[in-house]
């Protein structure tokens, strides 16, 4: 690996804030400090395409660009808009963002969905680094993210925060969003995690759950009330985990180019 190859960018984008780094894809640490900037309300393409350009501007990266959105994306089209605005609805992001910053394919913007860029973090540096067999990733924050990883390979865009649940959608009743707008203690928190978990356990027989997300900063007052019968592990790489899971997710790209 080239010296040029040792480093990636990627961005997150989240309901909130896009911030980005350079990452160092050797060791999952960020080359440069993390730059924020607030998501634009409402959060339009148009919008958005400003901050991208000034996330990339301010890290003075030219190279290809990774960026985790909070959608489905298949091959850079964006075909879900539970938590974004509704005008991203197939709109090719790859392209639209791709163009904005004057970049051809080859060194241009790859996205992919943000809770698939955390599982790839933590699949490669993080708790799920050396794992085999079925690996499920789970990110506990506005909504329920989720990463599917079969040896190793991203199964992607699963998005099981919408599985119907006591007919509801599970991350209206289990994201850390619902904590916080039921005013829910840890506790009574931990048993609807623990409900959503047994779902997916019925459906998956996972060996290994890894929980990131804002939740994950604080898995000490809730992980231990939860037992289900698969491991289940806090994430490591925590607010860094899209970033660098964009990161990898633009450097493998740019080697299959």
């Amino acid at each position: 690996m080239s010296e040029h190859e040792q480093v990636g960018f990627g961005i997150d984008i989240g309901g909130t804030g896009m911030k980005a780094a350079v990452v160092d894809l050797i060791t999952g640490d960020l080359v440069t400090e993390r730059y924020r900037i607030d998501t634009p309300q409402p959060a339009t393409p148009r919008a958005m395409v400003d901050v991208v350009r000034e996330l990339v501007d301010h890290h003075v990266w030219n190279g290809p660009v990774g960026c985790a959105f909070p959608a489905v994306v298949q091959h850079g089209v964006v075909h879900s808009a539970a938590n974004i605005d509704a005008s991203w609805l197939e709109v090719d992001a790859d392209r639209l963002f791709t163009e904005a910053l004057g970049r051809t394919s080859a060194d241009g913007v790859v996205m992919l969905n943000d809770a698939d860029a955390a599982g790839l973090a933590e699949m490669q540096f993080g708790a799920g680094a050396g794992r085999s067999g079925v690996v499920m990733v789970l990110t506990f924050g506005t909504g329920i993210g989720s990463g599917l990883f079969v040896d190793g390979t991203l199964v992607p865009n699963t998005e099981l925060g919408h599985l119907e649940l006591d007919g509801h959608d599970a991350e209206k009743r289990a994201a850390a969003s619902a904590k916080k707008r039921e005013d829910l203690s840890w506790s009574e928190w931990a048993e609807r995690v623990e409900h959503y978990l047994r779902h997916v356990e019925r459906l998956f027989s996972p060996d290994l759950f890894i929980v990131g997300g804002g939740a994950s900063k604080k898995a000490e007052k809730w992980l231990p009330e939860v037992s289900i019968r698969t491991e289940i592990v806090p994430a490591r790489l925590l607010n860094n985990a899209g970033i660098v899971g964009a990161a990898i997710h633009a450097a493998s790209f740019r080697h299959r180019e």
